[in-house]
């Protein structure tokens, strides 16, 4: 394990004092910088359209699926037969739920809350953290919830998309009705073990097959809006009102299941930095919205004109002689969906360990020239043990709708909160501007996240307690990490004191260059002072060498190097990336020659402390704590390797703290 002293503040392998500070408000960057190295916003290889299609693929891929159940739920979830009335009332409520949440919220206003190109609840946390000019605990907590509840979600989208795909083999013929269940596990455990290969030649394909699926959508509620044409009044928004009105308790029950309709919005302003807004806006106003809202109502106008329909209503709604190749569209997009939201939870989790909410894990990259393509082997493989436990339970998607829903409001609701922030100070509206446009965002926000919340006892717990788990472990991270680097610098000499000593001292002196890595730049680095102490020799040359995470995704060339000198022997290296960066520290410090720092890998030792922890019940956290703690700094990648340092180069010093 890492010396918590021995890590920069990117926070390395068990370096838990990494995240100290790494959530303070810092320098901003230049907006033209907006997305990292091999993004495709930038990317003049790409166009508009390219884009524009690309964006269907991996943005909508989630809320595409929707219809597979969406619908269905809501009308089952009234517990009788459907009126023609309560059919179109709920028609109305999908497709305004829609507009309002989707399209206001998120295309109109949350597209423009883009931290220097880059959206999703972390990256609009650290804008709101800049806009304050400070640290501030409430938004960290909410950063940590919002991002705890999309794991999730993370885990709930693949089970449940995936396994009602495949249910439509019943519908297609009854002899596939013993194997849907095998069938599902197969298709997610095939899904999750081609993760470490890189999904970039499959990606190429998601844009033009959720294109099809779109248009497939739009055709198959076309063709049986006629069926019935008064499901047509479900676009007057005052039917979707009157339901509410009518139904009373029974339409908050309904409204748990009419969520379904918007889950995946959150993709929209997460995947800004990949595609940019204009494609996004495009994609959703001329593609996406149109289709869903026709197959809404042509399942609407089926349910109608053929209430017996309503059990298997989606599937139903194509002629038979479709019905088997629509079951193997719809698999393969939900394969899409599920790829995702996989994708967004390794980018979650390298935003958060970024910014000091998690220790760093092993990130691989699957490609040479997207830097945003990556894999993180134990983030893939929990997942898939959740999401095979989540099927293997539940069984059903009807059961696994009563888990949806939850994790996705309660992201919604931190979202909107955020963004108050955002809008108040960020782009100069004051609070009271600020709160007026929000205001009604939240209380449609509540009122979903309410009426989810009945399913509690039906499955809803479940991504509560997998959100509950998440923020125990980000919160003993960041306490830990607060307690370790406290007590270093209590215990720790001022930099520039020893420095001041070290000129008089007849220690021997050594050619080369010293890098001590640490994130307490103030104060002697205890690997320096093991070694003097130990081995009785100061190089030459002393630097000491602090990496900081930025709340912005990309940190400029010109800003990322900050070198000063402390004496003739001593200086000090400030290295910043962003969140959305990963550290290379022989290009950086190749950089840092033009800053006057002379460096030569070959005449460079890296002094990396390494440090065990033993849990006490009389210092620092709770016992339990401390467990926790010590098993997330095991967990911990390599220092060396995180930072791309040559391992011969190394140096490792170790000692024990309690904690």
């Amino acid at each position: 394990m890492t010396d918590t002293s021995s890590a920069g503040a990117a926070g390395p392998s068990g370096s838990p004092e990494g995240a100290a500070g790494s959530l303070t408000p810092g320098a901003t960057g230049t907006h033209g910088a907006s997305v990292a190295e091999g993004s495709v916003v930038h990317d003049k290889r790409h166009g508009f359209w390219s884009l524009t299609i690309g964006s269907v693929g991996v943005v909508y891929g989630d809320i595409g699926t929707s219809p597979l159940y969406a619908m269905r739920e809501s009308l089952l979830h009234l517990g009788h037969a459907p009126s023609t009335e309560e059919v179109i009332g709920i028609v109305s409520l999908l497709t305004w739920a829609l507009v309002v949440v989707v399209t206001f919220k998120y295309v109109f206003i949350l597209l423009r809350a883009d931290n220097h190109g880059e959206g999703g609840t972390l990256s609009l946390m650290a804008l709101a953290q800049q806009a304050l000019g400070r640290s501030s605990t409430p938004l960290l907590a909410l950063g940590v919830v919002g991002a705890a509840l999309f794991y999730g979600d993370a885990i709930l989208t693949p089970a449940i998309s995936v396994l009602s795909a495949v249910e439509g083999l019943k519908v297609a013929t009854p002899v596939f009705d013993p194997y849907v269940l095998p069938i599902t596990i197969g298709i997610i455990v095939a899904l999750y073990a081609v993760q470490s290969s890189g999904t970039g030649k499959v990606a190429a394909w998601f844009g033009p097959i959720t294109v099809i699926w779109f248009i497939t959508l739009a055709v198959l509620g076309a063709i049986h809006i006629f069926d019935a044409p008064i499901v047509l009044h479900a676009l007057n928004p005052y039917h979707a009102v009157l339901f509410l009105v009518q139904h009373g308790w029974l339409a908050f029950i309904v409204l748990g299941a009419t969520f379904l309709a918007v889950t995946g919005a959150e993709a929209l302003y997460a995947d800004m930095g990949h595609f940019g807004r204009g494609p996004i806006r495009l994609a959703w106003l001329g593609l996406v919205l149109p289709s869903l809202v026709i197959n809404y109502l042509g399942q609407g106008a089926l349910a109608i004109s053929d209430p017996s329909t309503i059990k298997e209503l989606f599937f139903l709604t194509a002629p038979e002689w479709f019905r088997l190749p629509l079951v193997i569209l719809a698999c393969v997009a939900t394969v899409v969906a599920s790829q995702a939201v996989i994708s967004g939870a390794y980018s979650l989790t390298r935003q958060a360990m970024q910014l000091g909410l998690l220790p760093h894990l092993e990130v691989q990259h699957t490609s040479e020239t997207q830097a945003g393509q990556i894999y993180m082997p134990k983030v893939n493989w929990l997942m898939l043990i959740g999401v095979l436990v989540l099927v293997i339970v539940f069984q059903t998607s009807s059961a696994l709708a009563a888990a949806y829903g939850i994790a996705v409001t309660g992201t919604m609701v931190v979202t909107s909160i955020l963004a108050v922030v955002v809008i108040a100070k960020t782009w100069g509206y004051g609070w009271a501007t600020a709160a007026a446009v929000m205001t009604p965002f939240l209380i449609v926000d509540f009122t979903f996240l309410s009426a989810n919340l009945l399913k509690l006892k039906d499955g809803g717990y479940i991504p509560l307690i997998l959100g509950a788990f998440v923020v125990v472990l980000m919160w003993t991270w960041i306490r830990g990490v607060r307690f370790v680097e406290g007590r270093i610098k209590r215990e720790s000499i001022p930099l520039a004191e020893f420095a001041k000593s070290m000129s008089t001292s007849s220690a021997t002196r050594v050619k080369g260059t010293a890098m001590y890595l640490t994130s307490s730049p103030d104060v002697a680095p205890p690997a320096l002072l093991h070694n003097l102490k130990h081995n009785k020799v100061l190089h030459e040359r002393n630097v000491i060498l602090t990496v900081r995470t930025e709340p912005l995704p990309i940190v400029p060339d010109n800003e990322r190097i900050e070198l000063h000198r402390v004496s003739e022997e001593f200086a000090t290296l400030h290295i910043r990336y962003g969140f959305m960066e990963d550290p290379n520290l022989p290009r950086a410090l190749a950089q840092a020659k033009e800053y006057g720092l002379p460096f030569d890998m070959m005449k460079t030792s890296f002094f990396v402390g390494r440090r065990s922890f033993r849990a006490s019940a009389s210092v620092g956290m709770p016992l339990w704590q401390d467990h926790v703690f010590i098993g997330l700094v095991r967990q911990s990648y390599d220092a060396t390797e995180y930072f791309r340092i040559p391992a011969g180069r190394v140096i490792e010093l170790g000692n024990q703290m309690v904690v």
